[in-house]
């Protein structure tokens, strides 16, 4: 069995780190260089930072910030946020990124998914799906999760798999922010589904929702953010109960 990551997230608004419920309702969280190192030194096995209001906003990701978090955390580290072109990668991974997660330009332009595999290799590119149950289906969402789409969730994860995607960033925004638990059923479905790797984020609380989400969910990592920034969950503590479950995970 491969080993399970542990992954805090930082969703950046205007250079802070800010946490909300699904998806509104944000509140601050801290210095994003801060909590990257404090997480790094706690050991976490990787970072994800989504710069939330790019895309809304039409600018690129904030680069300066992305150099200074790279500075200072020497785990995997993965920037999401207004990218739209091979030029937007390769100046994040010159700052320091590791992998690159689009979102909403992968919708527009699916193409780009295998523009940027072939230039820069699957491994690091990451595209993330945020997705709301509509009308008994789930259904993908676009710009922070504002805009839906004619995407079937599931037919999505396939394709992007097939375009070159090394890895699918899933976000259940029906339970984001709730910690009554991640989407496990949607979850085990898109897992099932593809055949890379796919990290669960939305609605950890306990750390026995971690265990569900290996478990039930089968997800290979999983992603959270205010459980985290808030200290309500230490990430030594969380790994080793995960481990005294039976879950192997990275030192």
């Amino acid at each position: 069995m491969l080993t399970k990551r542990i992954i805090p997230c930082l969703d950046i608004k205007d250079g802070r780190t800010v946490k909300g419920t699904n998806f509104v309702n944000l509140r601050d969280a801290g210095d994003p260089v801060a909590l990257a190192a404090v997480y790094a030194q706690q050991g976490a096995d990787e970072l994800v930072f989504l710069d939330i209001t790019a895309t809304v906003d039409e600018r690129k990701t904030l680069i300066e910030l992305v150099r200074n978090v790279a500075h200072t955390i020497n785990i995997p580290f993965t920037v999401g946020g207004g990218i739209s072109s091979v030029a937007d990668v390769s100046a994040l991974l010159n700052a320091g990124a590791d992998k690159i997660s689009i979102n909403s330009s992968a919708v527009r332009n699916p193409d780009l998914i295998n523009e940027l595999a072939l230039e820069f290799g699957s491994q690091c590119v990451v595209v993330a799906i945020d997705t709301r149950y509509v009308d008994c289906e789930h259904i993908v969402h676009t710009h922070g999760g504002r805009k839906p789409t004619a995407l079937r969730t599931i037919a999505w994860a396939k394709e992007v798999e097939e375009r070159g995607a090394g890895e699918i960033l899933l976000t259940s925004m029906d339970t984001d922010g709730t910690k009554a638990g991640f989407a496990l059923a949607l979850t085990a479905q898109i897992s099932g589904a593809a055949n890379i790797p796919v990290i669960a984020s939305g609605g950890a609380g306990t750390m026995d929702h971690f265990v569900d989400v290996f478990t039930t969910g089968k997800a290979d990592a999983g992603l959270a953010a205010s459980i985290f920034h808030f200290k309500e969950i230490d990430i030594p503590a969380l790994k080793g109960y995960l481990r005294e479950n039976g879950i192997e995970m990275r030192v």
